[in-house]
């Protein structure tokens, strides 16, 4: 039986950059995965980080091998591809990355911190003592033998499988589960064209209810002509599978005709506000086990690595003191929650929004540009909907007989502002939080 100061759950983005901070900061941490060493950074997914994510961690840009494109910005294409609202500048300039490379190189980083791996191993539970969750349980998938590991702070960053969270009981505080609804479902596949793409330094996304109903199809340029493709689905009602839809209407283009398969796999990506809370007494949820995603364009590896810096660097300053008790761990709430919590809250209003759209309401909405390129881009960065809508576009949409659906945008933008403030007045202590969710609680069933 082994002690440590902390126990990360998972090796993915959100663990292996809470490890890599706590160890540096002189806590012994055990770093556990399910995967092989060497497999671990392996997983489905866009490969898309911005710029600003590296400045804000301190982390060096990718290089070599680990870079597979920079890119200038996203294009995104109405249903009836007869407008694209090209969005580039701060905040979209950035990286495709090698996914396993980039997954190596933060979990080399952690372990040259001093964090210790326990790779090929499957948590099982938490062990849960007085209120406090104090270590796991978990088995060697080489000997099948289970042991206990003792650590004083457990951290959740094992991702939508959520091991501890999904096991915690309910009096800490900690949503256990995620609706459904919120979930994006995604298949991907790498695969190489017969030509590079026109403009590859842009990631192309298309929007399209028929297509992908909740969701959006993607063609991101990777290296040469190899390209990252694939389609999500938000797990609605007899939502459609992914991987059908895209061979049907993406695969099935021009571009793609005789193109090179070389990998493919799907996911599940939550896309939603943040949990409400991520501590309790001993324990932190990271990474997508927290739902610390984008939730308008599903990305995650940014908001994952920082709230994974943001814990391994309270969790020391707690130890410090004495026991990992909520009220200590709360600053992890505090400083999330009043940053990209805030935005991710606002946007998901914005989500819900765009979910509920025809694809003529969406043609409508880019054709005559009711959020411009620049708000767009602001809200994505920001997490503020600003509206675009002057007396000649009311007039034109009243002709239309579509002056509903301005109403519903201008409700839409309010309570998106109104969401993104109360998360921005986070609560200062666990008491406050039963005034704080009925707040929240008043704008979700409106």
């Amino acid at each position: 039986m082994n002690k440590f100061d902390v126990i990360v759950v998972g090796a993915g983005t959100a663990g292996c950059m809470a490890a890599r901070t706590a160890a540096k900061a002189g806590l012994s941490v055990c770093l556990i995965d399910y995967k092989r060493a060497d497999s671990i950074g392996d997983k489905v997914c866009g490969d898309a980080i911005g710029k600003h994510h590296f400045d804000n961690l301190g982390l060096a840009y990718p290089k070599g091998d680990e870079l597979e494109r920079t890119i200038m910005g996203i294009e995104v294409y109405s249903p009836d591809m007869e407008t694209v609202f090209k969005l580039s500048g701060e905040g979209l300039y950035g990286f495709i990355v090698d996914r396993r490379l980039f997954g190596q190189r933060l979990l080399k980083e952690a372990m040259d911190a001093g964090a210790m791996l326990l790779d090929s191993t499957q948590v099982i539970e938490p062990i849960i003592e007085d209120g406090f969750v104090r270590g796991v349980v978990a088995r060697d998938r080489k000997t099948n033998g289970k042991k206990k590991i003792l650590g004083s702070v457990t951290i959740d960053a094992s991702g939508c499988s959520a091991v501890i969270r999904r096991r915690l009981p309910p009096e800490m505080g900690i949503e256990t589960t995620i609706d459904k609804r919120d979930e994006v479902i995604c298949y991907r596949e790498i695969r190489i064209l017969k030509n590079e793409l026109e403009e590859p330094e842009y990631c192309k996304i298309y929007l399209n209810v028929n297509i992908a109903p909740g969701g959006y199809y993607w063609i991101f340029p990777k290296r040469g002509s190899k390209v990252n493709v694939g389609l999500g689905v938000a797990a609605l009602a007899n939502f459609p599978n992914p991987k059908d839809q895209l061979y049907k209407f993406v695969l099935s283009g021009e571009i793609f005709k005789n193109s090179i398969f070389i990998h493919g796999g799907g996911g599940i990506v939550p896309t939603r506000r943040p949990l409400d809370s991520f501590v309790s007494n001993g324990v932190v949820v990271i990474g997508d086990a927290a739902c610390n995603v984008n939730p308008i364009h599903g990305g995650g590896i940014g908001p994952s690595m920082m709230a994974g810096k943001i814990s391994g660097e309270v969790i020391p300053d707690v130890l410090e003191t004495g026991e990992p008790t909520v009220e200590k761990l709360w600053l992890i709430n505090i400083r999330y929650m009043k940053t990209y919590g805030a935005k991710q809250a606002g946007l998901d209003v914005f989500r819900l929004f765009l979910q509920s759209l025809s694809n003529e309401d969406i043609n409508y909405g880019m054709k005559y540009k009711i959020i411009r390129e620049d708000d767009v881009l602001k809200a994505g960065i920001e997490g503020d909907v600003r509206l675009n809508i002057t007396d000649a576009t009311r007039r034109l949409f009243m002709g239309l007989g579509r002056v509903s659906f301005l109403r519903k945008l201008y409700k839409m933008a309010k309570k998106s502002r109104a969401l993104k403030k109360i998360y921005e007045e986070y609560p200062l202590s666990p008491k406050n939080m039963p005034e704080w969710k009925l707040k929240i609680k008043s704008i979700w069933e409106n």
